[in-house]
């Protein structure tokens, strides 16, 4: 059943950098009275600036976009536009993610496997103020905390130098190599080398998984 259309619409910003699924994601919405694409975006960047100009009631963000990730984009659309409900759309449902997306400010997270009505569900929720993480990540979290105690933890990324600690803390705050090194004083290219060596001891592939996993360890 379709909500009152005399309602103001829901203004809906899509962010993810596949055209195949934005296109889905625009044919749902566009089918929905009380939904309205406001825009679209396919990197981070693109999403942190539609944002900021179109200000919708909602985005959409995928995780994994290009220049900046969509945890990283998250955070700084809500530092810059609190009111704005960011819902994570993604295909990752370790804790890692989930965690890292909540803490960026995120009050939904749907897994891209889900029927459209959880996504309509969650877009509306939303929209009027509310969190909702679906049946999927609920039960996640609930295991979570759920289970008992874990020892205590050892010291954060032993693995890793005074130096790379420092750089994968700025890394985690979202600066860039360039912004590194200038706080840092050290070159661009010992700020590459120190990047590549977190990557390769962190086993991640990129800079968005370095900053899910420093995050979700606090740092940042």
């Amino acid at each position: 059943m379709q909500p009152n259309s005399l309602a103001e619409p829901v203004r809906v910003l899509i962010a993810d950098d596949h055209t195949l699924f934005r296109n889905g994601l625009r044919a749902l919405l566009h089918s929905i009275l009380d939904l309205v694409v406001a825009g679209e975006a396919a990197t981070g960047e693109e999403a942190i600036a539609q944002a900021a100009e179109l200000q919708p009631d909602v985005v959409l963000m995928d995780i994994q976009m290009p220049d900046v990730n969509g945890i990283e984009a998250t955070r700084r659309i809500i530092h810059t536009s609190p009111h704005i409900g960011v819902i994570m759309v993604t295909m990752f449902e370790d804790n890692d993610s989930v965690f890292a997306a909540m803490r960026a400010g995120a009050r939904g997270y749907v897994l891209k496997g889900a029927d459209q009505e959880e996504m309509l569900r969650t877009i509306r929720a939303v929209a009027r103020g509310e969190a909702l993480f679906g049946p999927a990540i609920a039960q996640r979290l609930m295991h979570f905390f759920a289970a008992p105690p874990a020892a205590p933890a050892p010291a954060l990324f032993p693995e890793l130098t005074e130096r790379e600690h420092e750089v994968l803390d700025l890394i985690a705050q979202g600066h860039d190599n360039a912004e590194i090194a200038r706080r840092l004083v050290i070159s661009l290219k010992t700020v590459r080398n120190h990047v590549s060596n977190i990557f390769s001891k962190l086993q991640v592939a990129d800079r968005a998984q370095a900053i899910i996993r420093a995050r979700t360890a606090g740092l940042g």
